[in-house]
């Protein structure tokens, strides 16, 4: 390892990035030197300038995946190579931004009664209920489970926050019943006997392979149980920020986004034209 590859995870450890994080920005900035064969400390604005080109053109990348690329770029000039001038003037792309695709409730109880695995199964339905990431409710424990005050605390969520979500009766039952039948030890869902974490990928494939049972056209991913989770509350009139603040977005604006995807709220919302009083010629 480089002094300067060193140093660069220090300074991130130091402003307390996760280390998924910092494993791809690793990943970010190791791509960038590969691409021209030199340190970063001997690249200028016109390299970043022509790799973001590159990145653009030459390479499916998405915007998620550019966008994490300019972050590690600008992180390594401004607070490793402290050449702030560098990236001044270092874009950002726009992000387009598509209404998140939900399930209805119906299509939710199809799915899950296509699951055929009961672990696999009751973590999508614990999903479900809390509106948690894939990774979050990964790394639940045993001890985050709070029955007596119905509350499940997620630590370390995304941006190293931890937060208190829901925890329904109905979720509890099969939570109990899940666990007189597993009996997990520590973390709450693992691989038996290795005690190991589930993969992602395999709770995502049993989405996929779930959805297809049960005949549904939607991509369906855990993912998509979590905006489920957030627009179904909000056409049960929850307040938007318990929301926001059930979900751990930093900033309302992005809980907002679910307000344009629920019919039941825009079907509740009164048109102008209906509020106006009636003209003197149609009361005639």
């Amino acid at each position: 390892m480089t002094d300067l590859r060193q140093r660069y995870i220090e300074d991130l450890q130091l402003r307390n990035y996760s280390p998924k994080t910092i494993q791809r920005y690793v990943e970010c900035v190791a791509k960038f030197v590969r691409h021209f064969g030199k340190s970063p400390a001997l690249l200028g604005p016109e390299q970043i300038r022509e790799y973001q080109l590159h990145l653009i053109h030459k390479t499916p990348l998405s915007w998620a995946s550019f966008n994490q690329t300019v972050c590690a770029l600008r992180f390594l000039y401004r607070n490793t190579l402290r050449k702030d001038h560098l990236i001044l003037h270092l874009p950002f792309p726009r992000k387009s931004n598509p209404l998140p695709v939900v399930l209805s409730p119906e299509e939710v109880s199809q799915l899950f009664e296509a699951v055929p695995d009961f672990q696999q199964r009751v973590l999508l339905e614990t999903i479900y209920a809390t509106g948690l990431r894939i990774s979050e409710v990964l790394n639940l424990e045993i001890r985050d489970i709070d029955s007596s005050r119905r509350l499940i605390h997620v630590r370390c969520g995304k941006g190293q926050k931890d937060r208190w979500v829901l925890l329904s009766p109905r979720l509890l039952e099969r939570l109990r019943s899940y666990w007189k039948q597993y009996r997990p030890a520590e973390r709450l869902f693992s691989s038996a006997p290795s005690g190991k974490p589930l993969r992602a990928s395999r709770i995502q494939l049993t989405c996929r392979q779930a959805a297809r049972a049960a005949g549904l056209s939607k991509k369906v991913t855990p993912h998509l149980l979590r905006h489920s989770f957030a627009t179904h509350l909000l056409e049960a009139n929850v307040n938007i920020r318990s929301i926001q603040l059930l979900l751990g977005h930093s900033h309302l604006a992005t809980t907002s986004r679910y307000t344009h995807v629920s019919p039941a709220s825009l079907a509740a919302t009164p048109s102008p034209l209906d509020l106006l009083p009636p003209a003197q010629k149609d009361s005639q």
